[in-house]
């Protein structure tokens, strides 16, 4: 790793409460954010791109609840001093285990103001700035001191006023919630409306905010910039929604609750989590944009080298779409069948079905396969969504582990584990070892866990403290018996994948299944959710449905893109573990289209952003890793498009073979999603690519070098 780091400066300041404001520079002079003690000894910060205006003045502070060491609800805001700063540039490259580039850059400025109150306690609070040439991150920091030792926060009082009312694409706020589809509306249209009552509390103090929203929130400006605001390594911290002030355009930062209604507990020393504001001129400047990452510790396992990245298929979609259950009741064969609650339905893990996969998968080159509903416990969760129903190393009576696993060895497919733990993340905890010495046994080298229902211990929420530390114990755990892990319904990821980078992916957002149990995503939405969703992480957001139409017994229901589209998202919507979703059957109908899944890799060397527009269309080009061979991945919305790309990134004196999944003629999202062509041509870095995308379609390109004399 190349590291440069400047000396760090000290400078110290007299007892003066008069305003006193520090400018700091990113390194190029790009973004600068300034600092300041208003007349009250209250910090304020505000954040500009090229001397534009992005975050007016906004206060930072907290309000602390009362404890046996302070006495009533106090504010540690204002009355402050500052008595010294540490400055410092960073400037270094480093080389993650897994992801879009072989190399990424770390280069910011680092100011962290230390804090003392003009007050008989003169507690202190440390404010610490990175400022890189694509925004700022800062987090606050609480030396240890005699004066504040344990203690309960009440609120986080940090601010990002805007300069306006911005384009803002948003979900709203949610405390064990984030699979919504995005609404687009300037800032001041934030629906004013109230989520159901989630706590368990009477006296329903865990209402969520009406008017929060979820980050990674994207806005865009009247003047074209482009602003992301999310968090960076939340680690022993509530998750940060957003409250709107729909007449001034101010953000908040809201923190989420416990059952208490106290936002977090902590013993000094500590830290926050980062406050990231990512800004561009260029929509592609967000999707680039590394800073999320960089604000990450690096990764805490020594050895990684048994962490690989891979595709995989899964007895799921057919459980989604209602040919099979996860209920062993499921079984014609079980004397404990009830056919009459699922009258359409198999038991879809039983070792038959799932040696049918292994087949497809190891004749096809996909190295895992996932397989839900093996184990004792769905009958009694499907009628008490309470937890307490499965102990993760009991198989149902029709699903043979030590038969499959080693049908599986043979075949040369790892085994992908699936631990639902139905919200009863407390007795996951106490059964952890158990079941992660289970997936080492049989020869498990991954995990997808899920928290589906109301989080047990009772009151707490999926995006509280307490949740956010059990994720990051689980994939510690998942570390310690060298596990790979992927979870559904967590929190939205805020690039702990650098820290643990065991912890390939996860959902904590709406993905393709939604396709399959209700109205689906709108054309618009995969356009989207990079700018959003994806911003803190990988996401599992299950691409790959062939069977466009026809696999529910719903009328009208489909999956809202074109199969070309579905091809392209392996490249757009990036993710270190990609699922071939759909059913072995519906891939041998089409399997000219389902040599591109065989194709694309999952692991990079580059990535070059081409185009983008939030909402719109997104076109990225991938260079695979340790290899020659690109792929293109381009979507729209629901209008059809015509786009031309460049292939300068290619090498330049060398040939290439482009095969091209495109759209056919006629190809709609909704009136003719099947439709698709494939033709191959040579290619070199000179050329240019004309692409027509249908209504909610898109393309994918493999770009493979031709060897010399071919």
């Amino acid at each position: 790793m190349k590291k440069i780091i400047i000396a760090a400066f000290l400078f110290a300041f007299t007892n003066n409460i008069k305003a006193q404001t520090y400018t700091i520079q990113s390194p190029h002079n790009i973004i600068k954010a300034t600092f300041l003690l208003n007349k009250n000894g209250q910090p304020h910060y505000a954040v500009y791109f090229n001397t534009k205006e992005v975050i007016k003045s906004s206060s930072m502070g907290f309000a602390l609840k009362e404890t046996y060491s302070v006495k009533g609800i106090q504010s540690i805001k204002d009355n402050f001093l500052v008595s010294s700063i540490d400055s410092s540039l960073v400037n270094e490259i480093w080389q993650p285990v897994w992801g879009e580039v072989k190399n990424i850059k770390n280069n910011y400025r680092q100011y962290s103001i230390h804090l003392i109150e003009k007050t008989d306690l003169q507690r202190k609070l440390d404010i610490i700035f990175r400022v890189f040439d694509d925004g700022i991150g800062f987090r606050y920091a609480f030396p240890k001191q005699p004066n504040l030792k344990y203690f309960i926060i009440a609120d986080e009082l940090t601010q990002f006023n805007l300069t306006a009312d911005h384009k803002t694409f948003w979900i709203p706020g949610d405390y064990d919630e984030n699979e919504y589809a995005y609404t687009t509306s300037k800032l001041s249209q934030v629906d004013g409306w109230k989520l159901p009552i989630l706590s368990n509390n009477p006296k329903q103090i865990n209402e969520p905010d009406e008017y929060a929203v979820q980050t990674p929130l994207m806005m865009k400006t009247d003047e074209g910039l482009y602003i992301n605001i999310h968090e960076a390594a939340l680690v022993n911290y509530p998750s940060m929604q957003l409250h709107v002030d729909r007449n001034n355009f101010s953000l908040s930062g809201s923190l989420v609750p416990d059952a208490l209604g106290n936002k977090g507990y902590l013993r000094a020393p500590a830290i926050t989590p980062w406050r990231t504001i990512i800004i561009s001129d260029k929509a592609t400047g967000i999707l680039a944009s590394k800073l999320v990452l960089n604000l990450n510790e690096p990764s805490k396992i020594a050895n990684t080298s048994w962490i690989k990245p891979m595709k995989f298929i899964g007895v799921w979609w057919e459980m989604q779409t209602g040919k099979s259950g996860w209920n062993y009741s499921d079984n014609p064969d079980s004397v404990n069948n009830k056919k009459e609650l699922f009258p359409n339905h198999h038991h879809g893990a039983n070792t038959a079905n799932v040696k049918h996969y292994i087949d497809f998968a190891a004749s096809n080159g996909i190295k895992g396969l996932l397989v839900e509903g093996w184990n004792t416990g769905w009958e009694e969760w499907f009628n008490n969504w309470y937890g307490g129903h499965f102990d993760f190393v009991t198989p149902n009576p029709d699903f043979d582990v030590k038969e499959i696993s080693e049908y599986a060895k043979h075949k040369g497919i790892q085994m992908i584990m699936h631990n639902e733990t139905s919200g009863d993340a407390a007795t996951y905890e106490r059964q952890m070892d158990t079941a992660f010495r289970f997936m080492n046994k049989f020869g498990y080298t991954s995990v997808k866990t899920g928290y589906v229902g109301n989080i047990i211990p009772r009151g707490e929420h999926h995006d509280g403290q307490w949740m956010i530390n059990h994720y990051i114990h689980a994939a510690q755990k998942a570390a310690q018996y060298k596990v790979m892990i992927d979870m559904h319904e967590p929190v939205r990821p805020t690039g702990l994948s650098r820290t643990y980078p065991n912890w390939l992916a996860c959902e904590a957002g709406r993905g393709n299944e939604w396709n399959a149990f209700s109205d689906g995503n709108q054309p618009e939405h995969e356009t989207i959710m990079p700018f959003t969703r994806l911003i803190g992480g990988p996401m599992d957001y299950t691409p790959g449905i062939f069977k466009i139409k026809g696999y529910s017994n719903v009328a009208g229901r489909q999956v809202h893109t074109t199969l070309a589209k579905q091809l392209a998202l392996y490249v757009t919507m990036y993710s270190p573990l990609q699922m071939a979703a759909d059913l072995p059957e519906n891939y041998k109908a089409h399997m000219d289209a389902f040599q591109f899944i065989k194709d694309v890799a999952v692991d990079w060397d580059d990535t070059k952003f081409l185009e983008a527009e939030p909402g719109d269309y997104i076109t990225i080009a991938r260079k695979a890793k340790n290899k020659n061979d690109w792929f293109i991945g381009s979507i729209t919305d629901e209008n059809a498009r015509e786009t031309k790309i460049n292939l300068d990134f290619l090498d330049k004196g060398k040939k290439y073979m482009a095969t091209i999944y495109a759209d056919g003629k006629d190809a709609d999202w909704k009136n003719n999603p099947m439709e698709y062509v494939i033709k191959k041509q040579t290619v070199d870095s000179k050329s240019v690519l004309l692409l027509k995308l249908a209504p909610g379609g898109g393309c994918a390109i493999s770009l493979i070098p031709i060897a010399i004399g071919k």
